[in-house]
């Protein structure tokens, strides 16, 4: 396993990671997602993602009943939550979601006793709140790190300009500002990470934590002839993760990219998910599985990351598309 720094901090995550998100309580039972995280650790993750909204609330309740049976030393593993959406569902009220000082404290109480765990590594704030003043927000944030209870924040699909407001606020005020930003990066969702966060990652030392590697399982290619039963796309209420992944543009992008892959003697996932750690500002990816074969053909990445040279990897833009334009500086 390879193990980078995330952002100017000192803590060191596992370049691959395990998250919960879609798969756990809907996808795994407690003896698969207890295998599973068995997997991950034995092969070196130390970094296991979660969020108040997975599942509402459930999934960090299995993941928080899996490491308590782990009995893992607490020192050798990192754990995040996220607040923002709540768990309450369609039913929240309105101080149940949001970044109010009340929801932040409740909300992470909340997360300690369903992950059974005495405090967060990482504690995100799944979506910027236009609706709560910006120092409210840091503020919170830092007394929650004064008190023991958060090691790290960060943010969550922020734009670079609430990250930078962020980082002031809590310059100004001498507090602790977000460490580490976790967006969607894929090979179809580019600009943020190259584009957006340039000034975030030169001038803030930000580290990057990206969801959906894997464009959710559309970059493994069992797409191509359809939508399998039980898979991420099929399931019900994640109707809008299909239109957005769903093109026959995307699906004529992929099926090309397997002659790459191939000539690699790679997997698809494999491939793509090793193709987002060429960024050296992406600290780790966070990896989804419901079964172990998925599990570990997923963890062969780091082998595939050698082999990603230059060359291939422009052949690759070639055949995406998808590489955004880069400011000339």
């Amino acid at each position: 396993m390879e193990y980078r720094r995330m952002g100017r901090t000192g803590l060191q995550l596992s370049a691959l990671s395990f998250g919960s998100w879609v798969t756990f309580v809907r996808q795994v039972d407690d003896t698969l997602s207890d295998r599973l995280m068995g997997i991950a650790y034995d092969a070196g993750i130390n970094f296991f993602d979660n969020a108040e909204v997975y599942s509402r609330g459930e999934s960090e309740r299995m993941m928080g009943r899996v490491l308590k049976a782990k009995s893992w030393e607490r020192s050798s593993y990192v754990v995040s939550s996220k607040v923002f959406f709540g768990w309450k569902g369609p039913d929240k009220k309105p101080n149940q979601y949001g970044l109010s000082r009340k929801h932040i404290v409740e909300a992470c109480h909340e997360a300690l006793q369903r992950l059974q765990v005495e405090y967060l590594d990482l504690y995100y704030c799944h979506r910027p709140d236009k609706n709560t003043p910006m120092e409210e927000v840091v503020r919170t944030m830092n007394t929650l790190i004064q008190q023991g209870k958060v090691l790290y924040w960060g943010t969550s699909e922020w734009s670079a300009a609430e990250i930078v407001e962020a980082h002031a606020v809590a310059a100004k005020l001498n507090l602790e500002p977000p460490a580490v930003e976790q967006p969607e990066y894929n090979l179809f969702h580019r600009q943020k990470i190259e584009v957006d966060y340039l000034p975030i990652f030169r001038n803030l030392g930000m580290g990057i934590t990206i969801w959906s590697p894997l464009a959710s399982g559309l970059l493994t290619g069992k797409y191509n002839e359809g939508i399998p039963e039980g898979s991420r796309l099929a399931l019900e209420g994640y109707e809008w993760l299909k239109d957005k992944s769903y093109t026959d543009q995307k699906l004529g992008a992929v099926k090309n990219l397997k002659k790459v892959a191939d000539e690699l003697g790679a997997s698809l996932a494999t491939l793509s998910i090793a193709w987002t750690l060429t960024n050296s500002n992406v600290t780790t990816a966070i990896l989804g599985a419901t079964k172990d074969s998925q599990l570990q053909e997923n963890l062969k990445a780091l082998e595939i990351l050698p082999k990603l040279t230059p060359e291939l990897l422009a052949k690759i833009d070639d055949i995406m598309g998808t590489a955004p334009l880069l400011p000339e500086y």
